[in-house]
Protein backbone atom coordinates (compact mmCIF):
# COMPACT_ATOMS: atom_id res chain seq x y z
CA UNK A 1 0.00 0.00 0.00
CA UNK A 2 1.47 3.26 -1.18
CA UNK A 3 -0.41 6.97 0.03
CA UNK A 4 2.52 9.33 -1.18
CA UNK A 5 -0.25 10.53 -4.45
CA UNK A 6 -1.82 13.40 -3.27
CA UNK A 7 -4.55 13.14 -5.49
CA UNK A 8 -5.36 10.25 -3.93
CA UNK A 9 -5.35 11.13 -0.87
CA UNK A 10 -8.10 13.82 -1.68
CA UNK A 11 -9.81 11.35 -3.23
CA UNK A 12 -9.84 9.02 -0.13
CA UNK A 13 -11.25 11.53 2.24
CA UNK A 14 -13.74 12.41 0.05
CA UNK A 15 -14.89 8.51 -0.39
CA UNK A 16 -15.03 8.07 3.17
CA UNK A 17 -16.43 11.04 3.77
CA UNK A 18 -19.31 10.00 1.14
CA UNK A 19 -19.96 7.02 2.12
CA UNK A 20 -20.30 7.44 5.82
CA UNK A 21 -22.92 9.69 4.90
CA UNK A 22 -25.36 6.99 2.84
CA UNK A 23 -24.42 4.70 5.91
CA UNK A 24 -26.75 2.07 6.48
CA UNK A 25 -27.24 2.42 10.31
CA UNK A 26 -28.39 6.44 10.13
CA UNK A 27 -32.27 4.86 9.64
CA UNK A 28 -31.99 2.96 12.40
CA UNK A 29 -31.07 5.95 14.84
CA UNK A 30 -33.71 7.39 16.91
CA UNK A 31 -35.10 10.32 14.35
CA UNK A 32 -37.53 12.26 17.31
CA UNK A 33 -37.23 12.99 20.89
CA UNK A 34 -41.15 12.11 20.85
CA UNK A 35 -40.21 8.80 19.61
CA UNK A 36 -37.56 7.95 22.28
CA UNK A 37 -38.67 5.07 24.85
CA UNK A 38 -37.41 3.61 27.92
CA UNK A 39 -34.35 1.02 27.70
CA UNK A 40 -36.27 -2.06 27.76
CA UNK A 41 -34.59 -5.26 29.21
CA UNK A 42 -34.24 -7.47 26.98
CA UNK A 43 -35.86 -11.19 27.15
CA UNK A 44 -33.37 -14.08 28.17
CA UNK A 45 -34.67 -16.02 25.34
CA UNK A 46 -34.15 -13.87 22.83
CA UNK A 47 -35.01 -15.24 19.25
CA UNK A 48 -31.22 -14.60 17.35
CA UNK A 49 -31.85 -12.24 14.61
CA UNK A 50 -30.33 -12.38 10.91
CA UNK A 51 -27.16 -10.94 10.48
CA UNK A 52 -27.03 -7.25 8.26
CA UNK A 53 -25.14 -7.19 5.85
CA UNK A 54 -20.80 -6.94 5.53
CA UNK A 55 -19.90 -3.54 4.45
CA UNK A 56 -17.42 -4.37 1.74
CA UNK A 57 -14.63 -2.24 1.59
CA UNK A 58 -10.65 -2.04 1.11
CA UNK A 59 -9.25 -1.88 4.70
CA UNK A 60 -6.51 0.28 4.52
CA UNK A 61 -5.12 -1.76 7.46
CA UNK A 62 -5.64 -2.86 10.79
CA UNK A 63 -5.86 -0.15 14.52
CA UNK A 64 -5.39 -1.88 17.38
CA UNK A 65 -6.54 0.01 20.85
CA UNK A 66 -5.56 -0.44 24.26
CA UNK A 67 -8.04 1.70 26.46
CA UNK A 68 -6.93 3.03 29.71
CA UNK A 69 -8.97 3.93 32.63
CA UNK A 70 -12.08 2.63 34.59
CA UNK A 71 -15.02 1.20 32.95
CA UNK A 72 -16.88 4.26 31.93
CA UNK A 73 -13.62 5.73 30.19
CA UNK A 74 -13.24 2.66 28.37
CA UNK A 75 -16.51 2.37 27.38
CA UNK A 76 -16.53 5.88 25.74
CA UNK A 77 -12.81 5.47 24.44
CA UNK A 78 -13.81 2.13 21.95
CA UNK A 79 -16.86 4.16 20.65
CA UNK A 80 -14.32 6.77 19.63
CA UNK A 81 -12.27 4.16 17.97
CA UNK A 82 -14.93 2.19 15.92
CA UNK A 83 -15.87 5.76 14.73
CA UNK A 84 -12.05 6.38 13.90
CA UNK A 85 -12.04 2.92 12.25
CA UNK A 86 -15.05 3.73 10.04
CA UNK A 87 -13.85 6.89 9.04
CA UNK A 88 -10.44 5.83 7.97
CA UNK A 89 -12.05 2.64 6.04
CA UNK A 90 -9.76 0.24 8.49
CA UNK A 91 -9.77 -2.99 10.19
CA UNK A 92 -10.55 -2.60 13.79
CA UNK A 93 -9.47 -5.17 16.15
CA UNK A 94 -11.34 -6.04 19.38
CA UNK A 95 -10.11 -3.74 22.03
CA UNK A 96 -7.67 -4.01 24.85
CA UNK A 97 -9.05 -3.17 28.20
CA UNK A 98 -6.43 -1.58 30.68
CA UNK A 99 -5.58 -4.22 33.42
CA UNK A 100 -2.65 -1.51 34.69
CA UNK A 101 -4.94 1.23 36.32
CA UNK A 102 -5.22 1.98 40.08
CA UNK A 103 -8.01 -1.12 39.90
CA UNK A 104 -5.54 -3.47 38.46
CA UNK A 105 -8.76 -5.51 36.64
CA UNK A 106 -7.25 -8.33 34.66
CA UNK A 107 -10.51 -8.54 32.64
CA UNK A 108 -10.24 -8.96 28.97
CA UNK A 109 -13.40 -7.15 26.62
CA UNK A 110 -14.85 -10.63 26.42
CA UNK A 111 -14.98 -11.17 30.35
CA UNK A 112 -17.35 -7.68 30.09
CA UNK A 113 -18.97 -6.82 27.18
CA UNK A 114 -20.77 -9.20 24.58
CA UNK A 115 -17.85 -9.60 22.11
CA UNK A 116 -20.15 -11.62 18.62
CA UNK A 117 -22.72 -8.98 19.11
CA UNK A 118 -20.30 -6.06 19.16
CA UNK A 119 -18.92 -7.53 16.24
CA UNK A 120 -21.83 -9.04 14.33
CA UNK A 121 -24.08 -5.79 15.30
CA UNK A 122 -21.49 -3.60 13.57
CA UNK A 123 -20.68 -5.40 10.55
CA UNK A 124 -22.16 -3.35 7.94
CA UNK A 125 -19.54 -0.39 9.09
CA UNK A 126 -16.85 -1.80 10.11
CA UNK A 127 -14.91 -5.00 9.88
CA UNK A 128 -14.07 -6.25 13.61
CA UNK A 129 -11.15 -9.00 14.33
CA UNK A 130 -10.32 -10.64 17.36
CA UNK A 131 -6.51 -10.55 16.56
CA UNK A 132 -4.19 -9.63 14.07
CA UNK A 133 -3.68 -12.04 11.63
CA UNK A 134 -0.32 -13.80 11.92
CA UNK A 135 0.36 -12.85 8.58
CA UNK A 136 0.93 -9.40 9.50
CA UNK A 137 3.64 -10.54 12.57
CA UNK A 138 6.61 -8.78 13.06
CA UNK A 139 8.28 -11.73 12.23
CA UNK A 140 6.87 -11.92 8.66
CA UNK A 141 8.27 -8.37 7.98
CA UNK A 142 5.79 -6.28 9.18
CA UNK A 143 5.66 -3.48 12.26
CA UNK A 144 3.64 -2.20 14.28
CA UNK A 145 3.06 2.09 14.70
CA UNK A 146 2.58 2.54 18.34
CA UNK A 147 1.58 5.96 19.65
CA UNK A 148 -1.24 8.18 21.37
CA UNK A 149 -3.14 10.23 18.76
CA UNK A 150 -3.98 13.86 20.00
CA UNK A 151 -6.85 14.60 22.27
CA UNK A 152 -9.60 16.28 21.40
CA UNK A 153 -9.12 15.71 17.46
CA UNK A 154 -11.72 15.80 14.52
CA UNK A 155 -11.85 14.14 11.16
CA UNK A 156 -9.18 16.60 9.67
CA UNK A 157 -6.40 15.32 11.85
CA UNK A 158 -7.75 11.41 11.39
CA UNK A 159 -7.50 12.06 8.17
CA UNK A 160 -4.45 14.11 6.99
CA UNK A 161 -2.45 12.87 9.99
CA UNK A 162 -3.05 9.44 10.95
CA UNK A 163 -3.95 7.83 7.50
CA UNK A 164 -1.17 8.92 5.32
CA UNK A 165 0.82 6.09 8.50
CA UNK A 166 -0.55 3.08 6.60
CA UNK A 167 1.74 3.84 4.01
CA UNK A 168 4.78 2.64 5.93
CA UNK A 169 2.61 0.50 8.49
CA UNK A 170 0.25 -2.11 8.34
CA UNK A 171 -0.72 -1.93 11.70
CA UNK A 172 -1.36 1.05 14.11
CA UNK A 173 -1.22 0.53 17.88
CA UNK A 174 -3.10 3.56 19.56
CA UNK A 175 -1.86 3.00 23.31
CA UNK A 176 -3.74 5.72 24.94
CA UNK A 177 -7.24 6.11 23.75
CA UNK A 178 -9.17 8.68 26.43
CA UNK A 179 -11.02 11.63 25.20
CA UNK A 180 -9.17 11.35 21.05
CA UNK A 181 -12.01 12.45 19.30
CA UNK A 182 -13.77 15.43 20.02
CA UNK A 183 -16.46 16.72 21.37
CA UNK A 184 -18.40 18.94 19.11
CA UNK A 185 -17.02 20.10 15.04
CA UNK A 186 -17.54 16.55 13.54
CA UNK A 187 -19.95 15.23 11.09
CA UNK A 188 -23.75 14.68 11.66
CA UNK A 189 -22.84 10.84 11.00
CA UNK A 190 -19.85 10.49 13.03
CA UNK A 191 -21.63 11.71 16.01
CA UNK A 192 -24.71 9.10 15.39
CA UNK A 193 -22.10 6.23 14.66
CA UNK A 194 -20.67 7.14 18.08
CA UNK A 195 -24.06 6.62 19.77
CA UNK A 196 -24.39 3.86 18.11
CA UNK A 197 -22.02 1.83 19.17
CA UNK A 198 -22.49 3.27 22.85
CA UNK A 199 -26.57 2.48 23.07
CA UNK A 200 -26.78 -0.87 21.16
CA UNK A 201 -23.37 -2.80 20.05
CA UNK A 202 -21.86 -2.32 23.80
CA UNK A 203 -23.84 -5.07 25.42
CA UNK A 204 -22.16 -6.19 28.82
CA UNK A 205 -21.36 -10.22 28.31
CA UNK A 206 -24.66 -13.14 29.17
CA UNK A 207 -23.60 -13.34 32.72
CA UNK A 208 -23.09 -9.50 33.63
CA UNK A 209 -26.66 -8.81 31.89
CA UNK A 210 -28.81 -11.96 34.23
CA UNK A 211 -26.63 -10.39 37.00
CA UNK A 212 -28.24 -6.78 36.44
CA UNK A 213 -31.25 -8.00 35.36
CA UNK A 214 -32.00 -9.33 38.72
CA UNK A 215 -30.71 -6.43 40.80
CA UNK A 216 -33.02 -4.18 39.02
CA UNK A 217 -35.95 -6.77 39.32
CA UNK A 218 -35.15 -7.22 43.27
CA UNK A 219 -35.09 -3.29 43.16
CA UNK A 220 -38.62 -2.64 41.05
CA UNK A 221 -40.02 -5.19 43.27
CA UNK A 222 -39.70 -3.09 46.33
CA UNK A 223 -40.76 0.47 44.75
CA UNK A 224 -39.53 3.04 42.81
CA UNK A 225 -35.76 3.67 43.80
CA UNK A 226 -32.88 6.50 44.19
CA UNK A 227 -29.67 5.24 42.11
CA UNK A 228 -26.98 7.64 44.49
CA UNK A 229 -23.43 7.20 42.76
CA UNK A 230 -21.35 7.86 45.97
CA UNK A 231 -17.93 8.65 45.12
CA UNK A 232 -16.54 8.24 48.08
CA UNK A 233 -13.93 5.65 47.20
CA UNK A 234 -9.99 5.06 48.60
CA UNK A 235 -8.79 6.37 45.22
CA UNK A 236 -11.27 9.00 44.41
CA UNK A 237 -10.55 10.51 47.67
CA UNK A 238 -6.86 10.18 47.82
CA UNK A 239 -6.64 11.60 43.84
CA UNK A 240 -8.70 14.52 44.61
CA UNK A 241 -7.19 15.60 48.10
CA UNK A 242 -10.35 15.66 49.66
CA UNK A 243 -9.88 14.63 52.94
CA UNK A 244 -13.74 16.29 54.07
CA UNK A 245 -14.87 14.28 57.71
CA UNK A 246 -11.63 11.85 57.74
CA UNK A 247 -9.50 12.14 60.97
CA UNK A 248 -5.84 12.99 60.52
CA UNK A 249 -4.28 9.82 60.41
CA UNK A 250 -7.00 8.87 57.39
CA UNK A 251 -5.99 12.34 55.69
CA UNK A 252 -1.93 11.17 55.77
CA UNK A 253 -3.23 7.74 54.53
CA UNK A 254 -4.99 9.44 51.28
CA UNK A 255 -1.78 11.57 50.78
CA UNK A 256 0.65 8.30 50.92
CA UNK A 257 -1.10 6.92 48.70
CA UNK A 258 -1.48 9.82 46.16
CA UNK A 259 2.24 10.14 46.53
CA UNK A 260 2.61 6.07 45.74
CA UNK A 261 0.81 6.44 42.25
CA UNK A 262 3.62 8.65 40.02
CA UNK A 263 1.01 9.36 37.15
CA UNK A 264 -1.33 11.23 39.53
CA UNK A 265 0.49 14.07 39.31
CA UNK A 266 -0.92 16.79 41.40
CA UNK A 267 0.48 15.98 45.20
CA UNK A 268 0.12 18.78 47.30
CA UNK A 269 -3.58 19.61 47.87
CA UNK A 270 -5.39 21.79 50.06
CA UNK A 271 -8.77 19.88 50.61
CA UNK A 272 -10.42 22.87 51.64
CA UNK A 273 -9.69 24.67 49.35
CA UNK A 274 -10.64 21.96 46.86
CA UNK A 275 -13.61 21.37 48.44
CA UNK A 276 -14.79 25.23 48.14
CA UNK A 277 -14.37 25.35 44.76
CA UNK A 278 -17.18 22.24 44.37
CA UNK A 279 -14.23 19.77 42.86
CA UNK A 280 -14.60 17.23 45.87
CA UNK A 281 -17.40 14.56 45.58
CA UNK A 282 -20.25 15.17 48.49
CA UNK A 283 -19.47 13.32 51.78
CA UNK A 284 -21.94 10.62 52.74
CA UNK A 285 -22.66 13.29 55.52
CA UNK A 286 -23.35 15.69 53.18
CA UNK A 287 -25.11 13.03 50.59
CA UNK A 288 -27.78 12.75 53.31
CA UNK A 289 -28.39 16.31 54.26
CA UNK A 290 -29.19 17.17 50.37
CA UNK A 291 -31.43 14.30 49.71
CA UNK A 292 -33.78 15.15 52.58
CA UNK A 293 -33.39 18.63 51.50
CA UNK A 294 -34.62 17.84 47.70
CA UNK A 295 -37.79 16.30 49.48
CA UNK A 296 -36.90 12.22 49.52
CA UNK A 297 -37.80 10.93 52.56
CA UNK A 298 -37.09 8.08 54.81
CA UNK A 299 -39.04 5.57 53.34
CA UNK A 300 -36.86 6.05 49.81
CA UNK A 301 -34.93 2.92 48.89
CA UNK A 302 -31.74 3.90 48.11
CA UNK A 303 -29.12 2.24 45.81
CA UNK A 304 -25.70 3.23 46.44
CA UNK A 305 -23.98 2.88 43.26
CA UNK A 306 -19.94 2.65 44.20
CA UNK A 307 -17.18 0.78 45.01
CA UNK A 308 -15.83 -0.04 48.54
CA UNK A 309 -16.98 3.59 50.57
CA UNK A 310 -14.00 4.64 52.52
CA UNK A 311 -14.18 3.71 55.93
CA UNK A 312 -17.27 1.42 55.33
CA UNK A 313 -20.48 1.74 57.52
CA UNK A 314 -18.64 3.84 60.00
CA UNK A 315 -19.03 6.82 57.30
CA UNK A 316 -22.47 5.37 55.59
CA UNK A 317 -23.93 5.70 59.62
CA UNK A 318 -25.51 9.13 59.26
CA UNK A 319 -27.04 8.40 55.70
CA UNK A 320 -28.46 5.16 56.50
CA UNK A 321 -29.99 6.94 59.65
CA UNK A 322 -31.22 9.08 57.75
CA UNK A 323 -32.50 6.78 54.52
CA UNK A 324 -32.76 3.05 56.43
CA UNK A 325 -33.65 1.53 52.78
CA UNK A 326 -30.41 1.40 52.03
CA UNK A 327 -29.17 -1.18 49.35
CA UNK A 328 -26.28 -2.47 47.52
CA UNK A 329 -25.55 -4.94 45.11
CA UNK A 330 -23.12 -6.99 47.81
CA UNK A 331 -26.53 -6.69 49.92
CA UNK A 332 -28.84 -7.67 47.07
CA UNK A 333 -27.20 -10.09 45.84
CA UNK A 334 -25.73 -13.51 47.04
CA UNK A 335 -22.19 -14.79 47.39
CA UNK A 336 -22.46 -17.27 44.83
CA UNK A 337 -24.24 -14.55 42.63
CA UNK A 338 -21.04 -12.56 42.78
CA UNK A 339 -18.36 -15.04 43.26
CA UNK A 340 -16.82 -15.25 39.80
CA UNK A 341 -16.84 -10.77 39.15
CA UNK A 342 -16.33 -9.71 43.03
CA UNK A 343 -12.38 -9.11 42.30
CA UNK A 344 -13.14 -7.66 39.02
CA UNK A 345 -13.54 -3.24 39.73
CA UNK A 346 -14.82 -3.23 36.06
CA UNK A 347 -17.22 -5.91 36.07
CA UNK A 348 -18.60 -5.13 39.23
CA UNK A 349 -19.11 -1.33 37.84
CA UNK A 350 -20.77 -2.54 35.20
CA UNK A 351 -23.60 -3.43 37.48
CA UNK A 352 -23.56 -0.41 39.20
CA UNK A 353 -23.65 1.14 35.60
CA UNK A 354 -26.87 -0.91 34.89
CA UNK A 355 -29.15 -0.61 37.58
CA UNK A 356 -27.96 3.58 37.30
CA UNK A 357 -29.58 3.78 34.14
CA UNK A 358 -32.51 1.96 34.99
CA UNK A 359 -33.10 3.81 38.31
CA UNK A 360 -36.08 6.03 38.61
CA UNK A 361 -33.97 8.88 40.18
CA UNK A 362 -30.28 9.03 39.27
CA UNK A 363 -28.12 11.61 41.04
CA UNK A 364 -24.11 11.70 41.29
CA UNK A 365 -22.17 13.08 44.06
CA UNK A 366 -19.14 13.84 41.33
CA UNK A 367 -19.18 13.88 37.81
CA UNK A 368 -16.97 11.29 37.19
CA UNK A 369 -16.91 9.66 33.73
CA UNK A 370 -19.82 7.08 35.01
CA UNK A 371 -21.79 10.05 36.03
CA UNK A 372 -21.75 11.44 32.53
CA UNK A 373 -22.27 8.36 30.57
CA UNK A 374 -25.22 7.02 32.79
CA UNK A 375 -26.29 10.81 32.16
CA UNK A 376 -26.15 10.83 28.68
CA UNK A 377 -27.70 6.60 28.36
CA UNK A 378 -30.69 8.61 30.30
CA UNK A 379 -31.27 10.99 28.52
CA UNK A 380 -30.76 8.49 24.99
CA UNK A 381 -33.44 6.54 27.38
CA UNK A 382 -36.09 9.88 27.36
CA UNK A 383 -34.99 12.06 29.60
CA UNK A 384 -35.53 9.60 33.32
CA UNK A 385 -34.76 12.07 35.82
CA UNK A 386 -31.38 13.21 36.92
CA UNK A 387 -30.51 15.35 39.03
CA UNK A 388 -27.08 17.13 38.73
CA UNK A 389 -25.91 18.28 42.19
CA UNK A 390 -24.54 22.06 42.18
CA UNK A 391 -21.55 21.14 44.50
CA UNK A 392 -19.69 24.52 45.31
CA UNK A 393 -23.15 25.69 45.97
CA UNK A 394 -24.13 23.09 48.22
CA UNK A 395 -20.90 22.77 50.33
CA UNK A 396 -21.74 26.79 51.07
CA UNK A 397 -24.99 26.34 52.23
CA UNK A 398 -24.11 23.28 54.07
CA UNK A 399 -21.55 24.95 55.73
CA UNK A 400 -23.95 27.71 57.08
CA UNK A 401 -26.63 25.39 57.88
CA UNK A 402 -23.99 23.50 60.05
CA UNK A 403 -22.71 26.99 61.72
CA UNK A 404 -26.35 27.28 62.50
CA UNK A 405 -26.25 30.35 60.52
CA UNK A 406 -29.19 28.64 58.27
CA UNK A 407 -31.87 27.62 59.47
CA UNK A 408 -33.19 23.66 58.27
CA UNK A 409 -36.48 25.65 56.42
CA UNK A 410 -34.24 28.08 54.54
CA UNK A 411 -31.59 25.51 53.82
CA UNK A 412 -33.88 23.00 51.95
CA UNK A 413 -35.92 25.61 50.16
CA UNK A 414 -32.20 26.93 49.01
CA UNK A 415 -31.16 23.64 47.57
CA UNK A 416 -34.63 23.02 46.02
CA UNK A 417 -34.33 26.47 44.08
CA UNK A 418 -30.88 26.01 43.40
CA UNK A 419 -31.70 22.58 41.73
CA UNK A 420 -34.91 23.43 39.73
CA UNK A 421 -32.94 23.89 36.69
CA UNK A 422 -30.87 20.87 37.24
CA UNK A 423 -32.48 18.48 36.61
CA UNK A 424 -31.58 16.91 33.00
CA UNK A 425 -34.02 18.42 30.46
CA UNK A 426 -33.28 18.38 26.36
CA UNK A 427 -30.87 20.90 25.69
CA UNK A 428 -27.90 21.57 23.29
CA UNK A 429 -24.41 20.43 24.38
CA UNK A 430 -22.35 23.54 25.40
CA UNK A 431 -19.25 24.68 23.14
CA UNK A 432 -16.09 26.79 24.37
CA UNK A 433 -13.64 27.59 21.54
CA UNK A 434 -10.39 26.12 21.77
CA UNK A 435 -11.37 24.65 25.18
CA UNK A 436 -12.65 21.24 24.66
CA UNK A 437 -11.68 19.98 28.22
CA UNK A 438 -14.65 22.65 29.92
CA UNK A 439 -17.36 22.24 27.22
CA UNK A 440 -19.65 19.42 28.09
CA UNK A 441 -18.73 16.23 27.10
CA UNK A 442 -20.28 14.20 23.95
CA UNK A 443 -21.28 11.04 26.11
CA UNK A 444 -23.18 13.23 28.58
CA UNK A 445 -25.35 14.80 26.14
CA UNK A 446 -25.60 13.62 22.61
CA UNK A 447 -27.84 15.88 21.39
CA UNK A 448 -27.02 14.92 17.56
CA UNK A 449 -28.87 11.52 18.37
CA UNK A 450 -31.51 12.60 20.42
CA UNK A 451 -33.62 14.54 17.43
CA UNK A 452 -33.44 15.32 13.53
CA UNK A 453 -32.07 18.30 13.00
CA UNK A 454 -35.08 19.65 11.58
CA UNK A 455 -36.23 19.57 14.96
CA UNK A 456 -33.40 20.14 16.69
CA UNK A 457 -33.72 24.07 16.58
CA UNK A 458 -37.38 23.70 18.74
CA UNK A 459 -36.61 20.90 21.52
CA UNK A 460 -32.86 22.02 22.33
CA UNK A 461 -32.63 26.10 21.16
CA UNK A 462 -30.72 27.87 18.64
CA UNK A 463 -26.88 26.18 18.56
CA UNK A 464 -24.28 28.16 20.47
CA UNK A 465 -21.07 29.28 19.85
CA UNK A 466 -18.16 30.94 21.17
CA UNK A 467 -17.96 30.75 25.31
CA UNK A 468 -21.17 30.04 27.45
Amino acid sequence: MRFSDEKWRLNQKLVTVSELWHSHFISGITSSISHITQIQLPLRSETPRPLIPARNYTSNGFLRVSCNGGLNQMRAAICDMVTVARLLNLTLVVPELDKTSFWADPSNFEDIFNVKHFIDSLRDEVRIVKRVPKKFSRKEGYSTLEMPPVSWSNEIYYLEQILPLFENHTVLHFNRTDTRVANNGLSLDLQKLRCRVNYQALKFNPQIENLGHKLIQILQENGPFVALHLRFEMDMLAFSGCTQGCTDNEAEELKRMRYAFPWWREKEIVSEERRSQGLCPLTPEEAALVLRALGFDNETQIYIAAGDIYNGEHRLAQLRASFPRIVKKETLLTRDDLQQIQKHSSQMAALDFMVSVASNTFIPTYDGNMAKLVEGHRRYSGFKKTILLDRRKLVELIDMHQNRTLAWNEFADAVRQYHESRIVRPTRRRVILDKPKEEDYFYANPHECLCEERYCHDLLGPPNSGEV
